[in-house]
């Protein structure tokens, strides 16, 4: 390996990171994201000018994204896995740059922030695959939503006004915030992976495990969850902000709508707490249906522009709720051996979505308004509250507390 590639030695650690070390970076992560989510859609339109183009680049940009994730794990083959991470961060840096030019760079902007996410994503799960404990994930992913809530609420509506203070502004806190970010993640002094370095003697190759993948019914059902749940976002993120600016709303209606979508994070672990008084099962399906019913509500009051959008905001809680408990079947059923792999595979929901949703919008957008594409992702939500049907009752359920429960059961 060329030494420019072989990691500087770090300090010894007494223990592998927890759950406080990756929150705390998630933290970062949703600053520089939330900071964008209301600016792209803005700025890809008033480029463009016409929200069936700013569709079309939407999906180009989500195939590159997917390629990219997909080959993350080939790459740690080859390179560290914290210098994949790094590249990634390095390439939120890029996009603040031609973000900056503003104009039609503000497309390769958002290629560069969508592919650097991509990359991020994979490494990240792959390092909480390592270092956290399986009955740890649910209490990870409530709060790291929860500590993310800041980034992702303040995040939409401060990126809009700064875009009218100066275009540059949101990209130089994009900029800061990646520069941060990257410090912290080396301040934990992660390895390559611990479990993932022992696997390695399988093949990276995408196809190779793209067909591992596909023989487990569990992984492929939990993994449509987390596409369809980010179809729901994808709709709500890109089109509410477009929807608004249509119908003479404003262009801040849109980053306000999406601070509040946000503001629902500081609920996860509330949400939690539901779900262990339910199931994995119960909860997945409740945010399936709500969102799915509220989607469509949302698209049959389209000629009243604000009540679609108040709508469109309460199906958003619906979203987080399944941020939180969605994406819990896949990481139940990852075999250890598999972790950098699935996570590449996992993370490429989030692709696919950006290839899905605005692919299937700029299709219903050549026949129909925009209340079209709310009523698609109604439909694609209830889709998956069909699919999570089967999943097991008991998902998620400790040992020790279905042991109780039977015993319960058969002292009756």
């Amino acid at each position: 390996m060329p030494a420019y590639l072989v990691s500087p030695s770090l300090p010894p650690r007494s223990r592998h990171p927890g759950v406080r070390s990756f929150v705390a970076v998630s933290a970062l992560e949703a600053v520089v994201r939330g900071i964008m989510l209301s600016v792209y859609p803005l700025l890809m339109y008033r480029a463009w000018g016409d929200a069936a183009v700013v569709s079309k680049w939407y999906f180009l940009v989500g195939v590159v994204s997917l390629l990219t994730g997909l080959c993350v794990p080939m790459l740690t083959r080859h390179v560290p896995r914290r210098w994949v991470y790094s590249i990634g961060v390095m390439l939120y840096l890029l996009s603040a740059g031609f973000g900056w030019a503003g104009g039609t760079w503000t497309t390769l902007a958002l290629l560069c922030h969508v592919t650097g996410t991509a990359t991020i994503f994979v490494c990240f799960n792959a390092y909480v695959l390592d270092n956290i404990d399986k009955t740890d994930y649910g209490r990870l992913e409530s709060r790291r939503l929860m500590f993310s809530a800041l980034g992702w609420t303040i995040g939409p509506v401060l990126g809009v006004w700064l875009l009218r203070v100066g275009p540059a502004m949101p990209f130089a806190i994009v900029g800061s915030g990646a520069v941060l970010m990257l410090a912290a993640f080396w301040g934990l002094g992660l390895s390559g992976g611990r479990v993932s370095q022992q696997g390695q003697h399988r093949s990276a190759n995408p196809i190779g495990f793209l067909r591992r993948f596909l023989a487990q019914p569990r992984l492929v059902a939990g993994w449509l969850f987390a596409v369809l749940r980010s179809c729901g976002w994808s709709v709500y993120t890109v089109y509410v902000g477009i929807f608004a600016v249509q119908s003479g709303l404003g262009d801040q209606v849109g980053g306000i709508a999406a601070s509040l979508a946000n503001a629902g994070l500081f609920l996860a672990p509330l949400m939690l707490r539901w779900m262990h008084r339910h199931s994995v099962r119960h909860a997945v399906r409740f945010g399936f249906l709500a969102g799915g019913c509220t989607f469509l509500l949302g698209a049959l009051f389209s000629p009243f522009p604000m009540v679609t959008v108040v709508i469109l905001v309460l199906a958003s809680y619906a979203l987080v709720l399944l941020d939180v408990v969605a994406g819990l079947p896949f990481l139940m059923a990852v075999k250890p051996s598999q972790r950098t792999e699935m996570s590449a595979v996992y993370s490429s929901f989030r692709d696919v979505s950006g290839i899905v949703t605005p692919g299937l919008a700029w299709l219903v957008l050549q026949f129909s308004p925009l209340a079209g594409v709310f009523a698609m992702a109604g439909v694609a939500l209830l889709t998956a509250w069909v699919i999570a049907g089967k999943l097991h009752p008991e998902l998620g359920v400790p040992g020790a507390q279905r042991l109780r429960a039977a015993r319960r059961a058969g002292g009756h």
